[in-house]
């Protein structure tokens, strides 16, 4: 049975990556490189439905989304002897969760944050609280009609309470890691009334909003008929 480890500091055979996998994450030694990494990884589109990625399947796919993009960047970070701990924020249905890689740096608080757009990303650690973290993404998150739609942040979970195999090595979707995100404890960021008199982005916003790094392919012509 998969167990979890509690090590302050990762090491290959408690992680069950290759040499070439852990040499890989092992130079990623400060968070803005663990950045610089997940950005360069092209975003998952999810083309043939929900992956949910383990950190193995994105270093050999090379794509990841969020959730995928925080197990790599937890994982990086724990074998640089910090706790891999991760944030969960959830929204109104009309969009979509997101998930980030914790550090800190003395009390203040930063993230890695992999996202197609220019919004939802790198968190300079100068944030106090988690709280105020999470605030620091609310006017950037936004569904595609420009309804601001973060709700609630979840507290620090630190990844070693989970099983290896259940998110650094499965060679299937991690669907017990991101079922354990989903069902954490989370806060409210702002009221009912608060949510009833929030402004929408403007026309000018939403366009800008449009540009992404990583543009979803164009699915071929037989693709589309195989599909109707």
């Amino acid at each position: 049975m998969a167990r979890p480890t509690h090590r302050r500091v990762a090491r290959r055979e408690d992680l069950h990556l290759t040499a070439a996998e852990f040499s890989l994450l092992r130079r990623l030694d400060t968070p803005h490189k663990i950045q610089l990494f997940v950005n360069a990884i092209p975003t998952n589109h999810e083309l043939g439905g929900e992956t949910i990625l383990s950190v193995r399947e994105v270093l050999s796919q090379r794509r990841a989304h969020c959730i995928e993009a925080a197990f790599v960047s937890a994982c990086a970070l724990w074998i640089q002897g910090k706790p891999p701990l991760v944030m969960y924020m959830d929204c109104d249905p009309s969009d979509f969760p997101h998930v980030v890689a914790l550090f800190r740096r003395g009390r203040y608080w930063g993230a890695v944050s992999k996202s197609n757009g220019p919004h939802l990303r790198y968190r300079d650690p100068v944030y106090r609280s988690l709280r105020e973290l999470a605030m620091s993404y609310f006017d950037e998150y936004f569904d595609k009609r420009g309804w601001k739609t973060l709700r609630s942040y979840s507290d620090a979970f630190d990844m070693r309470r989970l099983a290896p195999q259940l998110w650094v090595t499965a060679d299937r979707a991690c669907a017990e890691a991101n079922e354990r995100l989903a069902s954490l404890r989370r806060h409210a960021l702002v009221s009912a009334e608060q949510r009833r008199l929030l402004s929408r982005r403007d026309s000018f916003q939403r366009k800008v909003a449009q540009t992404v790094e990583y543009p979803r392919p164009r699915m071929a012509k037989k693709s589309r008929q195989a599909g109707r």
